[in-house]
């Protein structure tokens, strides 16, 4: 049974995604986030959100209000404040549901989105999952999107393919040494930005959150 077949629709106003709640709890919550040319059924959330379910958190997969708009078609930049909203409305919304550490995060601009948040709203999530973070445009590494890096104070677990154009390992390893918060780096070897190619464990990735938070 996959990902897509364990969880339900959740709907509210400006919220729209699918919610996976696993069959032993452990109180923890997870809000996904896609990147700029997908939806909430991207394949690397439909993974996450498994595994994540497998080990006992309560998943909340949800399209992001530019998504909601139309049903293709990446984000404007004018439209990023009310992005960084719904996935502040996915989070509170799931406070209602678990009871305990709420973390935050998605793939590429929706993980971006979500850092952008906490560094805004530090109450907004006790912990960040950033799938293939969007270091710089491709070929354009001095257009760094690292700004709010010095104002994040939740544990951040980043996970990165080793051939990504948006930012390599090296690029990465730099400008998370910027966080203050403690921050993990967890490689993807031979995948891309998609995260697709190459072998992606997510055990691994699921411990590292969930050991951010604990003592």
């Amino acid at each position: 049974m996959n990902a897509s077949e364990t969880s339900s629709p959740f709907q509210r106003p400006g919220i729209r995604g699918f919610l996976h709640r696993p069959a032993q709890p452990s109180g923890e919550g997870l809000v996904l986030a896609h990147g700029a040319g997908a939806n909430c059924n991207a394949p690397v959330l439909l993974a996450a959100a498994g595994a994540f379910q497998a080990a006992g958190v309560t998943v909340l997969r949800c399209d992001l209000p530019f998504r909601q708009k139309r049903s293709s078609g990446p984000p404007h930049p004018s439209g990023a404040a009310e992005d960084r909203e719904g996935l502040r409305l996915a989070a509170a919304a799931l406070r209602e549901i678990a009871a305990g550490a709420v973390y935050l995060g998605g793939h590429s601009y929706g993980g971006r989105q979500a850092s952008i948040l906490a560094a805004e709203r530090p109450d907004a999530a006790e912990a960040l999952l950033l799938l293939s973070y969007p270091l710089h445009p491709p070929n354009k590494p001095e257009q760094l999107r690292t700004a709010h890096f010095p104002n994040l104070r939740a544990p951040a677990t980043f996970v990165h393919g080793a051939a990504d154009p948006f930012g390599s390992i090296a690029e990465m390893e730099q400008a998370i040494a910027s966080i203050p918060a403690q921050a993990r780096l967890i490689v993807a070897d031979g995948a891309g930005h998609d995260l697709k190619r190459g072998r992606l464990d997510f055990a691994p990735i699921v411990a590292a959150v969930q050991a951010s938070v604990r003592p």
